[in-house]
């Protein structure tokens, strides 16, 4: 599906699949009045839906984050010599990726794209990783700490907290290490969880790649320092200002491929601690679990016994934008990862995770 940017009198249509730049003249005036006139309507007979939220004015806001984003991108890939691009597979991976194709575009990534795989993804999430990498012809680096895999690291024997220290944190580092990546943008945004919202854009690490919030740099007028000493990095976050609202309206508008597991769909689920979890076979239940059947989807996407999944029948992205609005609690508040202890994705960050 097309995607538009404007640039004066002219809207012009970047088209991945073809990669071709297409043009055509900007909607005049009087119909964008028209089309906030009966969005309006829409709303006052309670039909409205995701795309009666695409209002002009908020279009004009997802082309101004979108510009954002994008002077970030070609900022840091002129300033550091090893970017990477850190690819989760969720929805904000998706949209920071389609947003590296525009800052780009026609060229290819000029960097790879870095997945940190536990073993424990979602089957669907690999899928998908390895079907749209190949699509835009990207290229694509998988790691895995394959060391602890074969120790037998996993959640359920380890705790959450230590698993992922060995098999997110600690692939991460090797990971970028072996690439000697100076640079490595992640989708994360400042709303998502109050650590997060402590990042700059440019999230300086030292040569262990630990993160120190009290030892960062002013970003005044959107001027960063990439100054760094050989063996430190810079973690790039593209996505800072974006909020979770912002990030699906820009999925519908610009109509990119996201997971099939973020659509309402019926699984088999055990109720675990509270959270709904997706087992897809036996050897995902603890002793005395049994599963049930249950319509539901993922909010954020993670390893499967770590990710909790909500009840829901939004099964387009347009319903999903109607449920969201309604939300009070993050993304993040089923992610097992996250809650562990207190303070438990600071601490992870601090240590070198994402």
């Amino acid at each position: 599906m097309p995607t538009a940017a404007g640039f004066g009198r002219w809207v012009y249509y970047f088209r991945p699949e073809e990669g071709v730049l297409r043009g055509s003249r900007r909607e005049s005036t009087a119909k964008a009045e028209t089309s906030n006139n009966a969005v309006n309507t829409n709303i006052a007979n309670g039909t409205s839906n995701g795309t009666a939220h695409l209002t002009p004015l908020r279009i004009n806001y997802l082309r101004a984050l979108e510009s954002e984003s994008i002077h970030i991108l070609r900022e840091a890939v002129a300033e550091f010599a090893r970017p990477v691009m850190l690819y989760s597979i969720g929805k904000d991976s998706s949209v920071m990726l389609r947003l590296a194709q525009k800052a780009f575009f026609p060229g290819k990534l000029p960097f790879p794209l870095l997945h940190i795989d536990t073993s424990y993804k979602f089957p669907e999430m690999v899928e998908f990783r390895d079907r749209y990498a190949r699509e835009i012809g990207a290229e694509l680096i998988v790691h895995k700490n394959q060391e602890a895999l074969d120790a037998g690291a996993n959640p359920f024997v380890l705790g959450t907290q230590k698993c992922c220290g060995l098999l997110k944190t600690k692939s991460l580092l090797d990971a970028l290490a072996e690439g000697d990546f100076t640079a490595a943008f992640g989708g994360a945004r400042r709303d998502e969880e109050k650590s997060r919202a402590k990042e700059r854009v440019y999230s300086f690490r030292d040569s262990f790649g630990q993160w120190d919030p009290k030892n960062q740099r002013p970003e005044l007028w959107n001027i960063f320092n990439s100054r760094i000493n050989k063996g430190e990095s810079i973690r790039v976050f593209p996505l800072s200002n974006w909020t979770e609202a912002d990030v699906w309206f820009y999925i519908h508008l610009e109509k990119i491929p996201i997971v099939p597991l973020y659509f309402a769909k019926e699984h088999n689920v055990v109720i675990r601690g509270g959270s709904i979890v997706v087992a897809y076979d036996k050897w995902d239940l603890l002793p005395g679990e049994k599963t049930q059947r249950m319509v539901v989807r993922m909010r954020s996407l993670g390893c499967v016994p770590c990710t909790g999944a909500i009840q829901s029948t939004a099964d387009t992205v347009p319903k999903i934008i109607e449920e969201m609005i309604s939300f009070r609690r993050s993304e993040r508040e089923n992610r097992v990862i996250d809650h562990d202890e207190e303070g438990s994705m600071e601490i992870k960050k601090r240590e070198g995770y994402f």
